[in-house]
């Protein structure tokens, strides 16, 4: 085992090795205000990598309702009940330490003395819905008076909101540690995680240790595979094809490590987007801008202590954040940095040259007199 620094948890943890050193880290963010649960990123994903043989039941991209649904059936809350009650975190924000520290143990710390990481194995029939219980609220209203008690601005009693999920490409992922073949590794270039085919024999020892269960079994092959991050693409400074086909524009996708790229920015400048489920230990690298109704109890379980000052900014949000906010959806190039004027936010390719321009505010147009829409 080795130590290695999780600045989302702001300290040192337990990892099974220390992991190699990267060019680039791959990261997303995706806005959840945003996303109209239309599955169109679905189904681009299904259509471009997942139509064979076998894959039928494989959804590297889904997107599923909360606070019930879930890919596998109730993927979170079976590992949070396995994780048990953890203090949380504490102390005061700092530098290398943004959300304060986590006291409690995460799923390599707490994982048995024969296992990489804490985990669970689903059943086939936990695979066999990517979209249980979509639209389904936390409860139901009830009326008194004439008055629907539902919601109290700015939080809602009564709630769902939708969920994309890809893999998370960690830093320190949990099916690389526990795979007995070494068959899956992080790409030097991006670090993208990918199951070499050649190498994997089946056992399922991914599956079982990731916490967001992306790495999916194939029964016509007997090998485990997962999202690919789109490689392809990105060799050719292309987004992925979820983030290039989403409707909505709820998606922005750059390098987490670069201080020049938007992605940092929203990340670890302005920290208006989280990380998943931080307390699991894996420092996932596709982050989310929390829904602004949903009550913060649940919201801190699921993005950890940021939230409000996430909210908050994005509530009011600088002219810069909202510069970077009209970037996601705009283009198919990556965007490796930005440039936010009194005007339009610019984007702009690896080699510096502008990818795409959007104006902040749209341009008033007045209709002219004679084309007046009254009588």
């Amino acid at each position: 085992m080795a130590n290695v620094y999780n600045w989302q948890l702001g300290r040192a943890m337990t990892y099974p090795f220390a992991p190699g050193l990267l060019t680039h880290q791959f990261g997303a963010v995706f806005n959840i205000n945003r996303c109209i649960g239309c599955q169109t990123c679905t189904m681009a994903c299904k259509s471009t990598w997942t139509f064979s043989k076998g894959q039928e039941l494989m959804w590297w991209n889904n997107v599923e309702s909360k606070p019930f649904g879930g890919y596998p059936h109730f993927w979170d809350s079976k590992l949070l009940s396995l994780l048990g009650p953890q203090p949380g975190w504490t102390g005061t924000p700092t530098a290398s330490a943004p959300f304060g520290q986590y006291t409690g143990r995460t799923i390599f710390e707490a994982a048995p003395t024969d296992a990489a990481a804490l985990g669970y194995l689903p059943d086939d029939l936990e695979w066999i819905s990517p979209n249980i219980y979509e639209d389904t609220t936390s409860g139901s209203p009830t009326q008194t008076g004439g008055i629907w008690d539902g919601a109290s601005l700015p939080e809602h009693k009564i709630f769902f909101f939708y969920l994309q999920r890809i893999c998370n490409h960690c830093t320190y992922p949990a099916c690389v540690a526990a795979c007995p073949r070494k068959a899956i590794y992080k790409r030097e270039e991006d670090g993208v995680v990918l199951i070499d085919q050649k190498r994997c024999r089946g056992y399922r020892k991914c599956v079982e240790a990731c916490p967001y269960k992306k790495p999916m079994f194939r029964p016509t092959t007997g090998t485990s595979e997962k999202c690919i991050g789109c490689y392809p693409r990105l060799e050719e400074g292309a987004t992925t094809r979820c983030i290039s086909a989403c409707v909505g524009k709820i998606r922005l996708f750059g390098w987490v490590d670069d201080p020049q790229s938007p992605i940092h920015y929203l990340v670890k400048q302005e920290q208006v987007a989280l990380p998943l489920y931080p307390q699991f230990g894996t420092e996932p690298n596709v982050y989310y801008i929390p829904p602004r109704w949903v009550p913060l109890s649940y919201l801190h379980q699921m993005f950890g202590p940021g939230v409000e000052a996430a909210l908050e900014k994005y509530r009011n949000p600088s002219w810069e954040l909202l510069g970077v906010l009209q970037l996601f959806g705009a283009t198919q190039t990556i965007l490796a940095s930005y440039e936010v004027t009194a005007t339009h936010a610019i984007g702009y390719d690896e080699a510096g040259n502008e990818a795409i321009r959007v104006a902040i505010e749209d341009e008033l147009v007045v209709r002219p007199e004679q084309h007046l829409n009254i009588t």
